[in-house]
């Protein structure tokens, strides 16, 4: 037993590999990079990276992977195979799965007090206040309070996208991104400002918004002291100070800071021109354009 949080293991090795995430202890460094790891086993598939090697081929599409893991979950793709079930399993899914038409949530955090349905919520939760994360993603060390969002985080390296919208097909590595872009498609906006009624597809979008009315802006630039309601907003204005300039245009290779200019550039080589005008039905490559040509047309009615 973990004499910090009492979670128990079957051998002795695990739990010392289990105690490394309270004490930060990471006694593995790679000789390549001198990044460190906390399980030796970790260490040995991130060298991998550095050699280019990855051993695991799935048969149908011939994807490969560093990790026998990754392809074992990635072959269920092809497979439709959902491998963990039981009767006693089952049994217990209906128990959890009646309590969504109850509401009753018996396991409550002792912590802050918040309910859930069942016990593993309450655990993946607890973390929150731990700072536990035990799940560490062996291509890059970032580690995680869920296994879930290690898996979906894994498909950043492999370029994996099982999710496709069967709208567009456009596909995604996460459902969550899949179900919060089909709401483009259905117009659904299930979240809503308390203050100005307006409505959003997906619930981060709402929280940025709202600080608008709070005024509140946590994101700070080391450089000049400006603040910003989003970290991406800060991430963009921080390309002023480096001169960073990650877009560029794959007609002209012209480079540009922000990929609403390359959008905009492409315009020059492709002649599209979007915007026209209601009045003279002259076109326009930005909306900025047309805005600046139709007071030309209120001037003259005055």
């Amino acid at each position: 037993m973990c004499s910090t949080c009492e979670k128990c293991f079957t051998n002795r090795q695990h739990l010392l590999e289990h105690q490394r995430t309270h004490t930060g202890e990471k006694p593995f460094p790679c000789p390549e990079c001198g990044k460190c790891f906390a399980v030796k086993s970790n260490l040995f598939a991130h060298q991998k990276t550095h050699t280019g090697e990855r051993p695991f081929q799935c048969p149908v599409c011939e994807q490969s992977f560093i990790l026998k893991t990754d392809l074992i979950i990635h072959e269920q793709i092809h497979t439709g195979e959902k491998p963990y079930s039981c009767s006693i399993c089952k049994k217990t899914d209906l128990v959890r799965h009646m309590r969504i038409h109850s509401g009753e949530k018996p396991f409550s955090c002792s912590v802050c007090g918040k309910r859930f349905r069942n016990k593993q919520h309450l655990v993946e939760h607890e973390r929150i206040h731990t700072g536990e994360k035990p799940y560490s993603c062996s291509e890059c060390g970032k580690c995680f309070t869920r296994k879930r969002s290690l898996v979906d985080h894994r498909r950043i390296h492999t370029g994996e996208r099982p999710y496709a919208c069967t709208e567009c097909g456009k596909r995604f590595n996460q459902k969550q991104a899949l179900v919060a872009h089909q709401r483009i498609h259905t117009k659904e906006r299930p979240y809503q400002c308390t203050e100005c009624g307006k409505g959003f597809n997906q619930k981060p979008s709402l929280i940025i918004h709202q600080r608008i009315h709070t005024g509140e802006k946590p994101y700070l630039c080391p450089e000049c002291g400006k603040c910003f309601t989003s970290n991406s907003k800060l991430v963009r204005h921080k390309r002023m100070h480096t001169g960073e300039r990650p877009y560029s245009c794959p007609e002209c290779e012209k480079c540009f800071s922000y990929r609403s200019h390359v959008v905009l550039h492409q315009r020059i080589h492709t002649g599209e021109k979007p915007f026209q005008c209601l009045e003279c039905g002259k076109c326009f490559l930005s909306k900025s354009k047309l805005v600046r040509h139709q007071k030309t047309h209120a001037r003259k009615k005055r």
